[in-house]
């Protein structure tokens, strides 16, 4: 099998139908794929879109408990028989063609170890996805009201120093949508299955990942030919920074795990 498209729900049915529907119309021919979706414990029913009949080759796993972003796409990689992983997060719609030219592109240039599309927002606005690696304050320099005085770092983070419609080798992706081998064979012999730290329970999973790729000597690479939607809403910044750390666990999460990430890439 070519290709295993893994998507972790929790409490997203409805924006879940809405990406299904747009992979059953991104002009998938001649790729053989399977859709494995991961219920992360969130109490979402989603055995109908198992028995629409629309897709031959979709699979459930019911988590027994939230295990996060990073642990969720882990028991869909374990279970994937595609040669290629695709991640993608319930909020973001395929376009025709998008998951066919990073596929060739992954194909043909083997020493890049992940590749990630152009992410547009809902009004088709640049959603800024691929990065610099963070240095220790950016974080908080994103996160608090000292990020205005420190614009021209939070830019460079963001690689506003570039239009982003070229194919570019970068730091790291967003982790919305990204595309690698299931199985990697390094110039050493060795080889490397992608998957996702386990320490992180939600934010800086994606940088990690990308950091392993670059430091098993593959590249990673932001593909702007193909273009995704990205209906995203940042539940980590939904209070001012002074009442996150006390009123929002996801806010805590992040801070939580950009500690790890910092003490593992110290």
């Amino acid at each position: 099998m070519d290709l295993s498209i893994i998507i972790v729900n929790y409490r997203s049915l409805n924006k879940l139908a809405l990406c299904l529907e747009s992979i059953s119309k991104a002009s998938l021919e001649g790729i053989s794929y399977e859709i494995i979706l991961v219920e992360n414990n969130s109490g979402d029913d989603l055995s109908s879109f198992i028995s629409s009949g629309v897709f031959k080759e979709i699979k459930l796993i019911n988590s027994p408990r939230n295990l996060g972003m990073g642990g969720g796409n882990n028991l869909g990689i374990k279970k994937a028989r595609g040669r290629y992983i695709l991640i993608l997060n319930p909020d973001v719609f395929v376009k025709p063609k998008s998951i066919e030219g990073m596929l060739n592109y992954l194909k043909f240039n083997p020493q890049v170890g992940i590749i990630g599309p152009k992410l547009l927002n809902s009004d088709n606005s640049l959603q800024y996805s691929c990065f610099r690696f963070p240095g220790f304050f950016m974080p908080f320099l994103r996160r608090t009201f000292l990020g205005r005085y420190f614009s021209s770092q939070r830019d460079l983070f963001q690689m506003k120093d570039w239009d982003h419609n070229s194919v570019r080798e970068v730091d790291w992706l967003l982790g919305s949508a990204l595309l690698f081998k299931k199985e990697n064979y390094l110039p050493n012999g060795k080889t490397w299955e992608p998957s996702f730290d386990k320490r992180y329970f939600m934010y800086f999973e994606d940088i990690d990942l990308c950091r392993q790729a670059w430091s098993h000597g593959l590249k990673v690479v932001y593909y702007p030919e193909s273009v995704f939607i990205h209906d995203h809403a940042r539940q980590s910044a939904k209070y001012p920074w002074w009442q996150a750390v006390f009123c929002d666990a996801l806010a805590r999460r992040h801070i939580s795990s950009w500690l790890k990430y910092f003490w593992k890439w110290r």
